[in-house]
Parts: C-alpha cells; sequence; structure tokens
C-alpha cells in the first residue's frame, strides 16, 4: 500500500499563480493601509472631531451593504482577475485625485466622505473576488496554508503600510497618495498577469440568483457561526477608528506613531500566520476560533485602559494575533464547504459581514466614543467581545463543536 506525502510550503509555493496574484494582493492592501492612515489623520486635521472619524466607516460601510450581494453574482459570472485588477485601477486613479485634491486645497471633510463612499464601492467588488479567486489557484489540500500564506502577506502589507504611510505623511500628505498610487498600479500589472481556468456560474441573473449566497451560508450553520461571530467581535471590539485619538489625546504622539498603533495587529497577527502556515489547526478548530475571539476581546480591554506606549503596542500584537486564528479558520471552512460556482456570492455574504465588521465597527466606535469618551468606548467594546465568544457555545453549537476542518468522508 503506497502513502502520500503530507502537502508541504514548498509544494504551495510551485503554484505561479497563486503567488502572482499574492504579489498583487499585497502591493494593493499596502497601498490601501497607507491611505486608510492618511484619510484617518487628514479628516482629524481638518475637523477634530471623532464623529467624523467614525462617519469615514459609515461612508465605507453603505455603498458596500447596498452593491456587495449583486458583486458576488457578478464575480461568479465574469473573469474575477479582470475584476480585480479593475478594482485596483480605480483606487489607483481615487489616490492620483487625492494628490491634485491636496495640492490646489480642494480637499475638505466632505472630500474625504465621498472618496470613503467610492473605496466602499470599490472594494464590494473586490473582497469577494480576492477571498473567491485563491481555490482557483491551489488544489483542496494546500488550501489551509494557502489561506495562511496569504494572510502573511496580507498582515505583512498592514504592517508596513500604516507605519509607511505615518512616516510620508509628517514629510507631506502627498507622499502617501502618490506612493498609494504607484503601489496600486503596480498591483493592477500584478494581477493581470495571473491565469486560471475560468467556469462561469450558469446561475440565472435574478433575485433568487442574487441572494443564492445567503442563503446557503443560513443552511450551513457552522459557516453561519463562524461568520457571525467575527461579525460581532470586530464590531463591538475593534479600535482602528480611534487610533487617532489614542494617539494624538491618550499617547501623545504624531502621524509617525499612529502608523506604528495601526501596524501593531498585523505584527501580531503576521507571527500568528507564520505558525499556522507551518502547523495548521487540525482538532477542535471550532474551540480554538471561540477562545481566539475571547482573547481578542481582553487584548483590546486591556488597550482601553493603557496610557503607555510599550503596553498599548503588546495588546495590539496579541489582539491582531488572536484575530488572526479567526479569519483563517473562517475563510478556510468558507473555501472548503462552498461550492465552486457559487464561491462569489457566499464570499460576497462574507464581505457584507467584514465590511458590517470593520467599517460599521468605525462608525460604532467613532459614536460611542463621542457619547462616552476613548476609553469608554474601547473598553465597553473590549468586555461585550468577550461576551459574545462565550454565549457563542450556546447559540452556534455546531461551531463549538466543530472538530476537523476537512469532514470525514
Amino acid at each position: 500500500m503506497t502513502q502520500t506525502t503530507p502537502p508541504t510550503l514548498q509544494d504551495l509555493l510551485a503554484h505561479k499563480p497563486f503567488l502572482r496574484f499574492w504579489l498583487a494582493r499585497v502591493s494593493g492592501i499596502l497601498a490601501n493601509q497607507m491611505l486608510m492612515v492618511a484619510l484617518a489623520w487628514h479628516m482629524y486635521a481638518i475637523t477634530g472631531s471623532a464623529w467624523d472619524l467614525g462617519l469615514v466607516g459609515l461612508f465605507q460601510f453603505v455603498p458596500a451593504l447596498i452593491l456587495t450581494l449583486p458583486a458576488g453574482h457578478i464575480v461568479d459570472r465574469l473573469h474575477k482577475v479582470h475584476i480585480y485588477a479593475t478594482c485596483m485601477l480605480i483606487q489607483a486613479v481615487v489616490a492620483c485625485l487625492l494628490v491634485w485634491g491636496t495640492h490646489t486645497d480642494a480637499v475638505t471633510r466632505e472630500w474625504v466622505l465621498v472618496v470613503s463612499a467610492i473605496l466602499g464601492m470599490v472594494r464590494s467588488f473586490q473582497m469577494p473576488t480576492q477571498q473567491a479567486l485563491t481555490p482557483h489557484l491551489v488544489p483542496p489540500n494546500l488550501l489551509q496554508r494557502a489561506v495562511a500564506l496569504s494572510s502573511t502577506g496580507v498582515q505583512t502589507a498592514v504592517i508596513g503600510g500604516p507605519a509607511l504611510g505615518g512616516i510620508l505623511y509628517a514629510t507631506h500628505v502627498n507622499a502617501v497618495y502618490g506612493t498609494c498610487a504607484v503601489f496600486l498600479f503596480i498591483a493592477f500589472v500584478a494581477a493581470l498577469s495571473v491565469r486560471y481556468e475560468h467556469k462561469p456560474s450558469r446561475a440565472a441573473a435574478d433575485l433568487r440568483s442574487v441572494l443564492a449566497g445567503a442563503h446557503f451560508v443560513w443552511q450551513h450553520k457552522v459557516l453561519l457561526g463562524a461568520i457571525a461571530l467575527d461579525l460581532f467581535a470586530v464590531l463591538l471590539g475593534g479600535v482602528t477608528a480611534l487610533l487617532p485619538i489614542y494617539a494624538k489625546d491618550i499617547l501623545h504622539t504624531g502621524p509617525e506613531g499612529l502608523g506604528i498603533l495601526r501596524s501593531a495587529p498585523a505584527v501580531g497577527a503576521l507571527l500568528m500566520a507564520a505558525v499556522l502556515t507551518h502547523w495548521p489547526i487540525e482538532r477542535k478548530v471550532g474551540r480554538w476560533m471561540l477562545v481566539a475571539v475571547a482573547v481578542f476581546g481582553a487584548a483590546n480591554f486591556v488597550f482601553g485602559i493603557s496610557t503607555h506606549m510599550a503596553l498599548s503596542l503588546v495588546a495590539l500584537m496579541v489582539a491582531g494575533a488572536a484575530d488572526n486564528v479567526s479569519v483563517v479558520t473562517r475563510l478556510t471552512l468558507m473555501q472548503l464547504e462552498t461550492p465552486e460556482d457559487m464561491r462569489g456570492r457566499v464570499a460576497a455574504v462574507n464581505s457584507i459581514f467584514i465590511g458590517a465588521s470593520n467599517q460599521l465597527g468605525e462608525f460604532e466606535s467613532g459614536s460611542t466614543a463621542a457619547l462616552w469618551g476613548p476609553v469608554g468606548s474601547v473598553v465597553f467594546g473590549g468586555l461585550a467581545t468577550v461576551g459574545v465568544a462565550i454565549a457563542a457555545l450556546k447559540v452556534f453549537p455546531d461551531l463549538a463543536q466543530r472538530d476537523r476542518m476537512v469532514l470525514p468522508k
């Protein structure tokens, strides 16, 4: 009897289309992270308002909420590489417009909100596309490693982007916007070099087909639990929107410090991604996900009460590491359990939840900070996230009891 050798990281690196797409994603996310730092600091410099920082997230979320389900249907029908490349090109044009607007002193509060809305519309197509494309580039037995390695690249970009953005912003805001345009164009070119076998969905272009992804997630309770858990954790526990306030008013640092704070969760996530790439979670995956969400909330609670830069950075790193366990588990389960011709629509549902947790979470943070102050907002969110993880044991028992990524046949 012959024995098959378990796939290794070297097996994954032999898949050139995956590596090209990895490069495109890293370059695009690096630019996007720089852009988010610049827009947040730019808005706070213009208005000095926590409410307006929250509005930046809301203006990104609402267009994505409206467009993401139809976008998922389009992703299943059209060539995914072409959609992703177009998203990169549009964002490059937006960065160029910001360069022009800043140079002519045209950027106002309203400018930033309009740009945020455009970015939200673009991401409604970008997120389901990049999630649905990866399984086309690697075989199923390499998918968890591919997701973890993708996370490694993403988190590297999330580390470097804010830090580089903060340094460049200290020179001039247009140094950030101009550099973003360059990286987004590189992502556009790299994406166009990716080849895969495109099999368009034969689903009819009607409302039932558009909503098929939502119906599929609702019927599969493990996926529903994983996605909902991530939604409530980041919606309640996220602190990104308030980092400009913490940097300036609590930790008494400048845009460079803001960049480092924004990079800290990604440092933890990168370290965890490296661990998961070499040693994937094989047993009790549901319990590990719940534990990770609870640790995420506790770490954000510590950040909320901290007044020391070093402790704040450590807390954010721990939060990032815990969050990445949840992200890799959720994405791997989603890709393994979704039929090939529905991946775009299911990824679109996931994108709505991610958008709600990130952009709507930024609005929640800004609005609660306006009522209770930034410390009250973060402390409440951290404790609430721990409560969500505990409640999930009863609310989502299928997820809590899930043992392996791939169920035995």
